[in-house]
């Protein structure tokens, strides 16, 4: 088949076959336009009904809208991990072990989870979260870094590395409270797959370098490792008491930033 025939996915840049509706690899609409508003946010594709796509050798069907859930046939020798308490259902015949974590009592300390589970093919099992929103597949070159807020990751693929960091000087402010770690996701030598959950609507803008914009902080998704990230608080004068001051995190680019219009806090209870 000619190349040059093929569909590019907006939101991945996979090449699709010209007759697909539907990105293979992220599962986004092939026919719908991208949606960029005046100030340059993209909207994230929201998935259809029942829409399927691949990684490795397993597949992850889309279902619903409201509460979307991530159901996924891992062939044999793949596997995928996710936080303890997302998983809906699983085939009985599906083995799940726990994954070891360094630094637990800090994890628990920053509002972070500290039992990450891994489910091992072949077999079905499924994911979602307790609310409304949006899921965000970004699949990972080799070498590509993500960083994610806490509770934001529903699930990733075995191919995709799994650590967390802490932004220095960061204050707790920033993660509503809950601390000054992000999960980072890494891809290995093949590309890898990594689902988020955003609650609300989820919306990606590309910084250029040296590019900021100033984020309320509970706003925050995702962004790429390069994109660098530092709390600024912005005084606020009301000219009777003296004002108040207003916590904002500044990212600068380059790279991506995913925001979500909805903020919700969670207590870690893994």
């Amino acid at each position: 088949m000619d190349v040059g025939t093929r569909i590019e996915c907006q939101w991945c840049r996979s090449q699709n076959p010209p007759d697909a509706s539907t990105c293979a690899t992220c599962g986004a609409p092939l026919n719908v336009r991208n949606l960029v508003s005046d100030s340059g946010w993209r909207e994230a594709p929201r998935l259809r009904d029942m829409t399927e796509f691949r990684f490795g050798q397993s597949t992850c069907q889309v279902e619903g809208e409201i509460v979307p859930v991530a159901e996924i046939t891992l062939a044999p020798g793949d596997w995928v991990y996710f936080e303890h308490h997302v998983m809906l259902w699983k085939d009985d015949s599906v083995p799940m072990s726990v994954m070891p974590l360094p630094g637990g009592v800090k994890r628990a300390l920053a509002g972070m989870p500290f039992v990450i589970s891994v489910a091992q093919g072949p077999g079905r099992i499924a994911f979602s979260r307790d609310a409304s929103g949006e899921l965000v597949v970004l699949p990972l070159l080799p070498g590509q870094e993500v960083d994610v807020r806490e509770h934001a990751f529903l699930v990733a693929s075995h191919s995709v590395g799994y650590s967390y960091v802490r932004v220095k000087g960061l204050k707790n402010i920033l993660f509503g409270g809950q601390g000054m770690f992000m999960d980072r996701f890494v891809a290995g030598g093949q590309q890898g797959l990594l689902i988020l959950h955003g609650y609300g609507n989820v919306f990606e803008r590309t910084l250029g370098p040296g590019e900021s914009i100033l984020l309320e902080p509970g706003s925050f998704l995702y962004k790429d490792a390069g994109v660098t990230m530092q709390v600024e608080t912005q005084r606020l004068t009301t000219g009777l008491f003296g004002g108040t001051g207003m916590n904002l995190a500044r990212m600068t680019g380059p790279g991506r930033v995913g925001i979500q219009s909805m903020y919700v806090h969670h207590h870690t209870d893994d």
